[in-house]
């Protein structure tokens, strides 16, 4: 996909590999970013990893912290600090709804999607009175690779999920739920219990 977007877009796109879990690739990475596209108006963050860990394996703990923990939050930190330079600009955190409750099967997965949500809200609050938009995007279960148990229910299929997304960063939304089924599950996790 990217591939088809810099030979049909070369002049806006620049695909680039960096682990994000190590903060200097990604800072490089940035840099580069910076220096072939002064100006950056959408930045959308979608990256995090998690395991069913039961057993409390550390290293699975520790591994999916650095990513959705340390280094999402360079990440994010990083193209916000760019927005307030430029005095405006688009972000897109893509959080989960399984940082609402917390799992005995995932931890690390849903402990770092509620400092992810928290954290969105944060900016979110920071934006005020400034041209910075900050959405989040809250997806539950979504038919990728992340989907991972047994008995899973509401798996939504991507390209339904991914056109909504899309609705939702076109009219600037402050937050998404996706889809319907899943914003009753947030209502219920956050009201209810």
């Amino acid at each position: 996909m990217l591939d088809d977007m810099e030979r049909n877009c070369p002049e806006h796109t620049l695909p680039v590999l960096c682990d994000i879990s190590q903060v200097d690739s990604f800072d490089n990475a940035w840099e580069n970013i910076i220096c072939k596209h002064s100006r950056i108006d959408l930045a959308i963050v979608c990256a995090g990893i998690g395991e069913l860990n039961p057993k409390l394996d550390v290293e699975t703990e520790l591994s999916t912290l650095s990513v959705n923990v340390m280094g999402w939050a360079n990440t994010v930190a990083s193209i916000y600090r760019l927005f307030e330079r430029q005095k405006s600009g688009h972000l897109v955190t893509i959080t989960s709804v399984g940082g609402l409750q917390p799992t005995p099967i995932a931890p690390s997965y849903s402990a770092s999607k509620a400092f992810q949500i928290n954290y969105t809200k944060s900016l979110q609050n920071k934006t005020k009175g400034t041209d910075i938009i900050v959405t989040e995007i809250r997806p539950g279960l979504v038919d990728t690779r992340m989907a991972k148990g047994e008995g899973l229910f509401w798996v939504m299929p991507l390209d339904k999920v991914c056109r909504k997304i899309i609705k939702a960063i076109d009219k600037k939304q402050k937050r998404l739920i996706v889809t319907r089924r899943w914003r009753i599950i947030n209502f219920a996790l956050k009201h209810l219990i």
